[in-house]
């Protein structure tokens, strides 16, 4: 009898050390999403930024800084729930506005334009790093929140279900090329 309680307790115990170890695994997972959600929004500060001051430096011609600047300015403005769409205006914009290679060089020739090409080319190829690995650690932990232990014994305490960040990120083909 006193050996079937033993092996009780231990069978117990091990369980509840699976389940405080899983609890821990999802506690870290969440805490990657955070740090990593924190460096996808500063990227994207940063991609608009760079396009925002651009836009104001007198390199481009007027239509392109005005598309330019008010695409930027809506990706810095907007509510998280926008944010995903203004963020893929932006990228639309500075593929637009960046389509031909001329347009680049003509921004690498006016003063100034060498430093903020290459500026706006680092942002733009760091957003779609930035993006992938949020979401590959949003996809770890709803994959782990799935599990039905997690669901059951409620391991995932009151965290909300993390979201992926999808938006269109394809940088601009001839600003990248020349960066190449």
């Amino acid at each position: 009898m006193t050996a079937t309680l033993i092996w009780i307790l231990v069978a117990l115990v091990a369980v509840g050390l699976y389940l405080s170890w899983t609890a821990g695994r999802l506690d870290r997972l969440h805490a990657r999403i955070d740090a990593a959600r924190a460096a996808l929004d500063a990227q994207l500060l940063r991609r608009a930024s760079v396009a925002q001051e651009l836009a104001t430096s007198g390199v481009l011609d007027p239509a392109a800084s005005i598309v330019l600047y008010e695409a930027a300015h809506a990706a810095r403005q907007a509510e998280e729930d926008q944010r995903e769409v203004a963020e893929s205006e932006l990228s639309q914009a500075l593929r637009a506005i960046f389509a031909e290679p001329p347009q680049v060089e003509a921004v690498r020739q006016a003063p100034g334009g060498e430093e903020a090409a290459r500026e706006l080319t680092e942002a733009v190829r760091r957003v779609p790093m930035a993006r992938r690995f949020h979401n590959d650690a949003v996809g770890a932990a709803r994959r782990l929140r799935e599990h039905r232990k997690v669901r059951w014994f409620r391991l995932a305490g009151h965290a909300p279900f993390p979201m992926a960040f999808e938006m269109d990120d394809e940088p601009p083909t001839a600003l990248v090329e020349r960066a190449a």
